[in-house]
Formats: C-alpha cells, sequence, structure tokens
C-alpha cells in the first residue's frame, strides 16, 4: 500500500521550506498528487524520503555524484524527451496523443528534427548479402538471441567523416539504419513501406493489429536517460558512426534489467500458469520474496501510462489478465510497466517469441539515433571520473 504525505509533513521530513517544496515539484525532483480537498496536494512518502536521502548526502561530492547514477538528480542537459508529473512528452508533443494517431517514422523525424520525407524518402539500399546468409543461420532463435548480432553483421559502418554530412543526409542515414534494424527483426530486406505496416505483413495482422503494433513502436521511442541512450551518447560522444550508437545502445537493452525485462516477464508468465495465470501461484511467489518483473516504475509511482495506453486495448479481451493486473495492484500497490505491456501485446498477437523485445527495440532505436545526434552536435566526451575503492598503492599516501 502506497503511503502518502501532506504538503506540510514533506517539509518537515525534507527540512525546507514551503517555495521550496514547490520548486522540487517543478523541476520534476518530486510529483505532486491529488489530496482528498480541493487545491491540496499530497506526496508519495516514499519519493521524498529518496529525496531527503540524496539532499543528505549534499555535502559529499562524491556520494552526490554516486547518487545521481541510480534514479538521481539530473545531470545532463537535453531537448529530445521530457518527464514530468507521471507524463512522457517528445520534444513538448505529448507522446501518448502521437501514439494514438502517428506512426513511427513521423516520430523518428519529430525526435531527429527533420522532415519525414528527407528521412524516409529515398528508397532503401539492396540488403548486404551477409543480412540473408545470417537470417537463415538464425532462424529459430528468438529476437532477444539474434537482433544484436544481425544488426551488427549486416549493417554497414560508415567512417567518422560522415558526422561532416548535411542535415539531409545524416537524416537519411538515420532512416536507413532503423529500416534495416526493422528488417533484421522480421527477417525480411529494407522496404519503403511504413514499418508497422512491414511488421503486420510479415506477422500476418490485420488493421487492428497493425494499429496495436504502431502505437508501441511510438510509445517506445524514447525515454530520456535510460541505460541504452545514455550508452548510445556516450558512444557517439567518441565521434564513433552512428551505427556504432545504435549497436552500444541494442546491446545494452538486452540486459534484464532493461530490455530484457521482457523474456523474465514472459517467463513469469508462464510460471503464472500462461494465458490464465494464477492469483494463487501470484501470492505463493509473493511469499517467497520473489520480485514481479513488468510491474512499479520509479518515474511513474501512478503507473506507467505508455502501459495504460496499450493494456486499456487488451485487458477488456483477457478477463484473466485484467484479474492479475487488478491482483498485483492490491498486493504490491504497483501498476504495469510498459515491458508487461509489450508481453500482453505479444500474446494477444500472438507474435514470434522475443517479438516484445524487438518492439521495444525497433521503436527505441529512433531515440538512440536523436541521443547520438543531439550529444555528437555538442563534441563534447562523456568521460566521468571514477572514484577509486581499491588497495592503495605502497608508494602512495593514504587520500
Amino acid at each position: 500500500m502506497q503511503r502518502y504525505l501532506s504538503a506540510t509533513e514533506a517539509i518537515a521530513l525534507l527540512g525546507v521550506t514551503r517555495p521550496t517544496l514547490y520548486a522540487y515539484v517543478s523541476r520534476g525532483l518530486l510529483h505532486a498528487h491529488a489530496g482528498e480537498r480541493p487545491r491540496e496536494s499530497r506526496y508519495l512518502r516514499e519519493e521524498v524520503e529518496q529525496l531527503a536521502r540524496q539532499r543528505g548526502r549534499g555535502r559529499k561530492p562524491k556520494e552526490v555524484a554516486q547518487a545521481t547514477l541510480n534514479w538521481g538528480l539530473p545531470v545532463m542537459e537535453s531537448s529530445i524527451t521530457l518527464i514530468e508529473d507521471g507524463h512522457l512528452y517528445y520534444r513538448g508533443q505529448d507522446a501518448l496523443a502521437w501514439a494514438r494517431e502517428r506512426t513511427l517514422e513521423e516520430v523518428a523525424a519529430l525526435l531527429w528534427q527533420c522532415p519525414t520525407s528527407t528521412a524516409f524518402g529515398a528508397q532503401p539500399a539492396d540488403a548486404p548479402p551477409l543480412l540473408a546468409v545470417l537470417q537463415r543461420h538464425l532462424a529459430g532463435r528468438s529476437r532477444e538471441e539474434a537482433l544484436l548480432p544481425l544488426f551488427t553483421a549486416a549493417s554497414e559502418d560508415s567512417p567518422t567523416a560522415a558526422w561532416q554530412q548535411s542535415p539531409e543526409r545524416l537524416a537519411a542515414g538515420c532512416g536507413a539504419l532503423l529500416r534495416l534494424l526493422a528488417a533484421c527483426l522480421l527477417d525480411t530486406t529494407p522496404a519503403t513501406a511504413p514499418i508497422h505496416a512491414q511488421c503486420a505483413q510479415a506477422w500476418g495482422l490485420d488493421a487492428e493489429g497493425a494499429s496495436l503494433v504502431r502505437m508501441a513502436l511510438v510509445l517506445c521511442a524514447d525515454h530520456e536517460l535510460n541505460a541504452s541512450s545514455f550508452t548510445a551518447r556516450c558512444v557517439a560522444s567518441t565521434g564513433a558512426s552512428l551505427r556504432a550508437a545504435v549497436v552500444g545502445g541494442l546491446a545494452a537493452l538486452t540486459g534484464g534489467r532493461h530490455g530484457g525485462t521482457t523474456a523474465r516477464v514472459e517467463a513469469l508468465w508462464d510460471e503464472l500458469g500462461g494465458d490464465t495465470p494464477s492469483p494463487e501461484r501470484l501470492r505463493q511467489r509473493l511469499a517467497r520474496g520473489e520480485r514481479l518483473p513488468g510491474f512499479g516504475h520509479h518515474l511513474y509511482p501512478q503507473g506507467d501510462l505508455r502501459a495504460a495506453l496499450l493494456l486499456e486495448h487488451l485487458l477488456p479481451r483477457h478477463p484473466c489478465w485484467e484479474d492479475l493486473v487488478r491482483e498485483v495492484l492490491a498486493l504490491t500497490g504497483q501498476h504495469p510497466s510498459v515491458d508487461f505491456a509489450l508481453v500482453a501485446l505479444r500474446r494477444h498477437l500472438a507474435l514470434p517469441p522475443g517479438s516484445a523485445f524487438g518492439l521495444f527495440a525497433l521503436g527505441r532505436c529512433a531515440g538512440w539515433l536523436a541521443h547520438a545526434l543531439e550529444q555528437r552536435s555538442g563534441r563534447q566526451l562523456i568521460r566521468p571520473r571514477a572514484a577509486y575503492t581499491g588497495p592503495r598503492p605502497a608508494r602512495l599516501p593514504l587520500p
């Protein structure tokens, strides 16, 4: 059960004034939730306590720097994505509104700050012969296993000088990489059709299924400085190619604490009984002290709106799934994350194993490229220093 504090209680716990509390809210460090009376706000106790701990470390620079790496204070400027008060915006545009109507190509062009026709107007280049060979070799593998080696081997690297190309050529290069990643996911060749339509054709979906895939791709397009996007920025900051930044993002996404969470959600779903999950098995898992992958998100204490948008189209078709979500909320206070929603979408549409991860990667590729372009435009190398904790050399005194 989530616990809330009044403004007075939050001020006392933080040791700040009321204007400072409001400043924390406006900067996105705290989220204000509607209280029981009009014009009254309340604050999630866990979030207030986390901020209090961060402020308590304020006089120790090393601890402050380390804390920023774990859902801490903002540390890098970016004009791409804003997450504030439980909402997600792409360059100031409501991401959920775009997901209801727009294509991944349109959102990618927004993130890359170019016309859609510039990024996706040209005919895609012929697929390298190696792509077909690798697709046959990796046939039957899940997308978690196959997508990274397929894209890495099939995409051709370009020299650092490619960054000196015109914005139009850079945008076209981004579009070509996104189309190539789609071909790697679908075991096809790069094509000009909208990517969600390519997915629908490859997976045998009707118009409704294609629309759900389109929505999922847009919702996954970017999510601020998540681990894979930060990795893509680090790669781009060295002057490496756009392709290298995507490879770096893909590699980070495979981790079980990031995009690989979808595989853990699949395993949880099977453990609970497949498409008819058992509430009793759920309670047994919680009694063992085991976590539930796919539920809860630090940035969305009131629920991940990306997941909510997808699930509002899925749960009414699957009452057992709706019961599971309701039971988890009652027992843990946690809402589904986008990882759970992607797995629900995969199961609803009967997509191939690993497709939830594949959709995540394909959508997020647009964001990786946006972060690479933004980072490279600043011409600043990302190079933090380490707080050394190992044995001291004998010839050096203790610091």
